[in-house]
Order: C-alpha cells, then structure tokens, then sequence
C-alpha cells in the first residue's frame, strides 16, 4: 500500500457560501497555490465572490496541497470541495 495518504492528515476545504472561486489576486498575477506547494496556516489558497464582496480562502493547516478540485472562476455552492491539503 505504497503511496496511499492516510486518510487521518486529510483536510478538506469547502466553500463557506456560494459564489465565483478565483485561484489567482487577478487576471494577471500567480495563482494562489498550486498541487504539491507547502501551505502554511492561514495562508490565503484563493478568493471567494459574493455579492461583489471578496472573502479571502486561508488554510486551517500547515501542509502541502494534494488537489485542488474547484476550477478558476467556477460558481460555487455552499460546501462545495475546492482543495484537499495534506496536514503536516
């Protein structure tokens, strides 16, 4: 059972409420994060729009991203997964 992730380091990251997911600051600058980047808590991972209000995404961990399942600019439900981190 090389390579399986334990299932206890697992942190899922959902939405808080609805609204546009941006991995990015804006249209021309780095993403946030990407698979595979260590991620200190509270770390901004991405943007959440509602209502023309930004609310800024932190991770509630140290660790490493292992997937990040929203896509740029996707409309999201309340709960929806947008990342998986790997706790340190």
């Amino acid at each position: 059972m090389s390579g399986a992730q334990n299932p206890s380091k697992r942190v899922e990251v959902r939405a808080p409420m609805s609204g546009v997911f941006y991995r990015r600051p804006g249209p021309d600058q780095e993403t946030y994060v990407e698979v595979g980047d260590p991620v200190r808590k509270k770390q901004v991972l991405a943007l959440l729009e509602t209502m023309k209000v930004f609310q800024s995404v932190k991770s509630p961990v140290a660790g490493k991203i292992m997937e990040i399942a929203a896509q740029n600019e996707a409309a999201l439900k309340d709960n929806d997964l947008m990342f998986v981190i790997e706790k340190a």
